[in-house]
């Protein structure tokens, strides 16, 4: 049940991440160049005041410093890649242990 759980949520993040890698296409076409939006600009785009709450939730725990610029690098990189490596970790973790064979080896 929980691989299940695993690979649904995975199959989310990498789906999101697809979305938004032909989104920064999309706008790279039209600017004529590289661009890639950063996961903070998506995030406060989408609900601001959630991203207020994280960092002032961050700004009360004991390693505040550290996790407030570890916080702001992520909020830096490109938004697909944030959300698409979680997405390969939880997928990876998801599928199933023993490796299945849709062929016979009799059929060779």
């Amino acid at each position: 049940m929980m691989r299940l759980f695993l690979r649904i949520l995975g199959t989310w993040l990498l789906g999101l991440t697809l979305v938004l890698l032909v989104i920064d296409g999309t706008k790279s076409l039209a600017a004529n160049d590289i661009v890639f939006t950063s996961f903070g600009a998506i995030w406060s785009g989408v609900h601001s005041p959630s991203l207020a709450a994280v960092i002032a939730f961050l700004d009360g725990r004991f390693f505040a410093d550290l996790l407030e610029r570890l916080f702001v690098i992520i909020l830096g990189y490109p938004a697909f890649a944030v959300l698409g490596v979680p997405g390969m970790v939880l997928a990876i973790l998801g599928r199933s242990r023993k490796p299945t064979r849709y062929v016979v080896q009799d059929q060779f």
